[in-house]
């Protein structure tokens, strides 16, 4: 199952009008804004590892070659010079106990030890309406074994959609909050937020982010990233 947004289950019915073709740029205009644009940080230092493990929102679902969240937050990282090398493990439809399931053959088939993992699963199991118990006990259980190997993480929050009622959304919401603080991870509050009520920066199902969508998550997220990497 494709993991539907949260901006699905607020059940938008806003269409998505044509846009008219913005006027190209002379050469000297592309000239000028290419001399203001801020010289690129050159890259330094050791390759710093990262995994990206999750479900359809870091698989790039519906996106061309280096459109995903992984491919774009390592070239944001490589562009403020931090040798950012992503891993994209992300499988569209995982649940938090299938992310259980393949955790360890995942880290145990990376080239290095990751630095640091990104987990974005959740979602999957709120839309079918698991046992937040459930979901919690999965995520536990994740953060406990990456501790163990002392490889922090960055937490990508969801949050339940309204239909699923305020008792579902008392108990699925403060997973997140509550499971960063108990491990020490970087919580990132909700992850969809940048592109929720933006049909414009939904692809056609009104599901998943398109790639200035994913621009906007990654614009949003990429300084509790590099926050979250260790120190050297």
């Amino acid at each position: 199952m494709r993991l539907v947004s949260l901006a699905l289950l607020a059940v938008s019915t806003i269409a998505i009008s044509a846009c008219g073709q913005a006027p190209q740029e002379t050469p000297s205009q592309s000239s000028e804004a290419s001399a203001d644009a801020p010289p690129q940080i050159p890259v330094m230092g050791s390759e710093r590892s990262i995994l990206a493990f999750g479900d359809s929102l870091l698989a790039g679902y519906g996106l061309d070659d280096g459109e995903s969240y992984p491919d774009r937050l390592e070239q944001a990282l490589r562009a403020r010079g931090v040798n950012a090398k992503i891993a994209n493990a992300g499988i569209s439809g995982d649940t938090t106990a299938a992310g259980l399931q393949r955790l360890d053959f995942t880290l145990k088939n990376q080239p290095v030890k990751p630095e640091l993992v990104i987990i974005s699963l959740g979602g999957n199991d709120m839309l079918r309406s698991l046992p937040p118990a459930e979901t919690r006990a999965n995520l536990e259980k994740m953060l406990e074994r990456l501790k163990a190997q002392d490889i922090p993480v960055v937490l990508l929050g969801m949050l339940a959609a309204p239909n699923l009622g305020k008792d579902y959304a008392a108990k699925f919401n403060p997973i997140y909050p509550q499971l960063a603080e108990k491990y020490g991870a970087v919580l990132v509050p909700f992850f969809l937020q940048p592109v929720i009520d933006k049909p414009d920066l939904m692809q056609g199902d009104h599901v998943h982010p398109t790639a200035i969508g994913i621009d906007a998550i990654v614009a949003a997220t990429v300084d509790d990233v590099a926050d979250a990497l260790p120190k050297k």
